[in-house]
Protein backbone atom coordinates (compact mmCIF):
# COMPACT_ATOMS: atom_id res chain seq x y z
CA UNK A 1 0.00 0.00 0.00
CA UNK A 2 3.00 2.30 0.49
CA UNK A 3 3.79 2.29 -3.25
CA UNK A 4 0.39 3.64 -4.23
CA UNK A 5 1.82 6.80 -5.84
CA UNK A 6 5.01 5.45 -7.36
CA UNK A 7 6.24 6.56 -10.79
CA UNK A 8 4.36 4.05 -12.96
CA UNK A 9 1.12 4.67 -11.07
CA UNK A 10 1.31 8.41 -11.59
CA UNK A 11 1.97 7.93 -15.32
CA UNK A 12 -1.01 5.57 -15.58
CA UNK A 13 -3.26 8.08 -13.78
CA UNK A 14 -2.07 10.88 -16.09
CA UNK A 15 -2.83 8.77 -19.18
CA UNK A 16 -6.33 7.93 -17.91
CA UNK A 17 -7.03 11.62 -17.20
CA UNK A 18 -5.75 12.52 -20.67
CA UNK A 19 -8.02 9.93 -22.28
CA UNK A 20 -11.08 10.95 -20.26
CA UNK A 21 -10.83 14.72 -20.59
CA UNK A 22 -8.71 15.31 -23.68
CA UNK A 23 -5.72 17.59 -24.09
CA UNK A 24 -7.72 20.80 -24.46
CA UNK A 25 -9.75 20.35 -21.30
CA UNK A 26 -6.86 19.59 -18.89
CA UNK A 27 -5.46 23.18 -18.66
CA UNK A 28 -8.97 24.42 -17.89
CA UNK A 29 -9.34 21.80 -15.14
CA UNK A 30 -5.95 22.71 -13.66
CA UNK A 31 -6.85 26.43 -13.61
CA UNK A 32 -10.05 25.60 -11.74
CA UNK A 33 -8.11 23.44 -9.30
CA UNK A 34 -5.58 26.23 -8.75
CA UNK A 35 -8.36 28.76 -8.08
CA UNK A 36 -9.98 26.40 -5.62
CA UNK A 37 -6.72 25.85 -3.75
CA UNK A 38 -6.04 29.61 -3.68
CA UNK A 39 -9.53 30.35 -2.32
CA UNK A 40 -9.11 27.66 0.33
CA UNK A 41 -5.77 29.12 1.45
CA UNK A 42 -7.24 32.65 1.57
CA UNK A 43 -10.18 31.47 3.66
CA UNK A 44 -7.84 29.57 5.98
CA UNK A 45 -5.64 32.65 6.44
CA UNK A 46 -8.68 34.85 7.11
CA UNK A 47 -9.98 32.49 9.79
CA UNK A 48 -6.54 32.30 11.41
CA UNK A 49 -6.24 36.10 11.35
CA UNK A 50 -9.70 36.56 12.92
CA UNK A 51 -8.90 34.09 15.68
CA UNK A 52 -5.56 35.76 16.44
CA UNK A 53 -7.22 39.22 16.44
CA UNK A 54 -9.93 37.99 18.80
CA UNK A 55 -7.37 36.45 21.16
CA UNK A 56 -5.23 39.61 21.18
CA UNK A 57 -8.22 41.95 21.69
CA UNK A 58 -9.82 39.91 24.49
CA UNK A 59 -10.10 41.89 27.74
CA UNK A 60 -8.28 40.55 30.79
CA UNK A 61 -10.21 38.08 32.92
CA UNK A 62 -11.94 39.16 36.15
CA UNK A 63 -9.45 37.32 38.37
CA UNK A 64 -6.55 39.45 37.15
CA UNK A 65 -8.29 42.82 37.74
CA UNK A 66 -6.97 43.14 41.28
CA UNK A 67 -10.33 42.86 43.05
CA UNK A 68 -10.85 39.91 45.31
CA UNK A 69 -14.25 38.63 46.24
CA UNK A 70 -14.52 37.45 49.82
CA UNK A 71 -16.19 34.13 50.36
CA UNK A 72 -16.39 34.66 54.11
CA UNK A 73 -19.93 33.79 55.26
CA UNK A 74 -19.71 36.10 58.31
CA UNK A 75 -19.96 39.18 56.09
CA UNK A 76 -23.39 38.17 54.80
CA UNK A 77 -26.24 40.06 56.46
CA UNK A 78 -29.25 37.95 57.49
Amino acid sequence: MGDLFSGPHIILIALVVLLLFGGKKIPELMRGLGRGIREFKDAKDNVRREIEDHINDEPPSKSSSGKQVSSDSSSVNN
